[in-house]
């Protein structure tokens, strides 16, 4: 049974059993109308809904009642009409000021109790909470965004409508992929998004990337979280092997209907490692590669002073997340926002975080893809770490000569447009060992910007030495650290490049002794 039948179903027992009140949490008005006036026509009982535009109204033939448009007038209106007859139903679309003990709030009771003793019904439909008093004088139902197999149906019904005027090569499997893209917006938003695309006069297979990026233009004024723009052109990420095998093998996973095979969409991966060698870069990667929006959550705004606002704050953030899947959620350096867990400090605020987010990562459906990075693996909490949070946990080294090629041509083709010659290139090879990403990007920035300011034509070989010598890397400041950091990898970890961690020390350390 689908959430808009349990709830139609529900509906009908409440009104069936004369529940003096019920509350509809939901920010789909019309919805809910359609789906009461379904009820109420099956029930043979009258109905009356207000509104500030039409006054009070017959629910199936929307013949007035009573042209009385406030919100008390109705209420009055409901009052009298209780006293008089009997399996009557009101339905209230506009009732503010009812979530404390306020006069409108006991004046709404009062009717209740009215309608409690002539076998009738009020309804408000609202999207806040109601008084508690008021509430436990009857029932709640909250009507939740349509499903997947509610959203399916409702893009077919709109497309269909159109086949014989307009070309759509969607097929079956397009229409179950938007389907899973809006899962979680609200039915009219679905058609205005699908209306969007009809207006170009055709829908074609490119149109998915709009339906994708559709709920950021919808959610991007809820906060949280942070719309990260990604420009895929210059989202080339050398090396990483390995975890790029393991991204394309989950892509097609991510908006599969995987319910049947009892299986939830990935959830993401912890990218751990030496700072500096591209964990940031492959989360905007991955989203550019995938054709998904990319926020980032940063847990240190989520920090508050008051108790309780850190663990209010990152709830509001993660069902933002929730909201705007499918997604990539980016949380870079983890361990700084969830620090301190298990200590007492804070008062236990960071435990509680990250139980919190644990619980998410565990228990939401949403696709969100979540790209978490940490550089002092020191400081993560051990519950992170355990089988099943993330989907695997991978370990970023520093590159390999291989990855370092690859990584320097990515950098002067994009920064210089040309191609450096072979020998430079083992040359710049073996100059590098030991850097990391971020110091290969920095030492071939200097030969870009003496190209920029004297002209391409003093790029030589010698600027690319002077170049590279000048530059220390992490690996010769603090070897120590790093390898600490890669003595933890090999115990927990996948290597990021497919191959042994520390494998290009050992592979320049082999090369040298041939050499001697």
């Amino acid at each position: 049974m689908s959430d808009t039948a349990e709830f139609k179903a529900t509906l009908t027992r409440y009104l069936k059993a004369r529940i003096p009140f019920i509350s509809i949490r939901s920010a789909e008005r019309s919805r809910v109308l359609e789906l009461l006036r379904d009820v109420g026509s099956a029930l043979q009982a009258p109905v009356y809904v207000h509104t500030l535009s039409q006054g009070t109204r017959e629910l199936g033939s929307n013949r007035s009642v009573n042209d009385d448009r406030s919100v008390t007038g109705a209420v009055d209106f409901a009052s009298q009409q209780f006293a008089q007859r009997q399996n009557l139903t009101v339905i209230l679309t506009e009732v503010s000021d009812i979530e404390d003990d306020t006069p409108a709030a006991r004046h709404l009771l009062d009717v209740v109790m009215l309608a409690a003793e002539n076998s009738g019904s009020v309804i408000v439909i609202t999207t806040k909470p109601v008084w508690g008093q008021l509430q436990r004088a009857g029932m709640s139902l909250v009507l939740s965004a349509p499903t997947e197999d509610e959203m399916l149906g409702i893009i077919r019904d709109n497309l269909n409508a159109y086949r014989e005027h307009f070309p759509i090569e969607w097929d079956d499997a397009d229409e179950r992929r938007a389907a899973a893209a809006l899962a979680g917006v609200s039915r009219i938003e679905a058609e205005n998004i699908v209306a969007t695309l009809l207006a170009n006069g055709r829908i074609t297979k490119a149109d998915m990337v709009e339906v994708m990026h559709a709920k950021d233009r919808i959610f991007a004024d809820i906060s949280g979280i942070e719309r990260v723009n990604v420009r895929s052109s210059s989202l080339n990420v050398g090396g990483l092997g390995g975890l790029k095998a393991w991204l394309d093998k989950e892509q097609p996973l991510l908006t599969a209907d995987l319910r049947e095979r009892g299986i939830r969409p990935p959830r993401g991966v912890l990218l751990v490692g030496v700072p500096g060698c591209g964990k940031s870069l492959s989360a905007k990667a991955i989203a550019a590669n995938w054709g998904l929006p990319l926020y980032r959550l940063d847990l240190s705004t989520i920090h508050g002073q008051y108790l309780g606002q850190s663990e209010s704050r990152l709830k509001d953030a993660l069902s933002t997340a929730d909201h705007v899947a499918p997604c990539v959620l980016w949380i870079d350096e983890i361990e700084k926002g969830l620090a301190g867990a298990g200590g007492s400090g804070d008062g236990g605020t960071a435990t509680r975080l990250v139980g919190q987010f644990l619980y998410w990562l565990q228990e939401s459906l949403a696709r969100v893809f979540v790209v978490a990075t940490a550089n002092d693996v020191s400081k993560l909490p051990p519950e992170l770490l355990r089988r099943g949070r993330f989907d695997e946990l991978f370990f970023v080294d520093l590159p390999t000569p291989a990855e370092r090629r690859e990584i320097i041509a990515i950098y002067t083709q994009r920064g210089l447009r040309q191609e450096v010659p072979a020998a430079l290139l083992d040359e710049m090879v073996e100059l590098s060992d030991g850097f990391a990403g971020s110091d290969l990007e920095s030492a071939v920035r200097e030969v870009v910007k003496e190209a920029y300011l004297r002209g391409d034509e003093v790029v030589t070989a010698e600027l690319f030495r002077r170049s590279f010598t000048n530059l220390v890397p992490l690996s010769k400041t603090a070897p120590e650290q790093i390898e600490s950091i890669r003595a933890w990898g090999r115990e927990r970890a996948v290597p990021a490049s497919g191959q042994p961690i520390g494998a290009a020390t050992q592979q320049v350390r082999a090369r040298r002794q041939v050499l001697a």
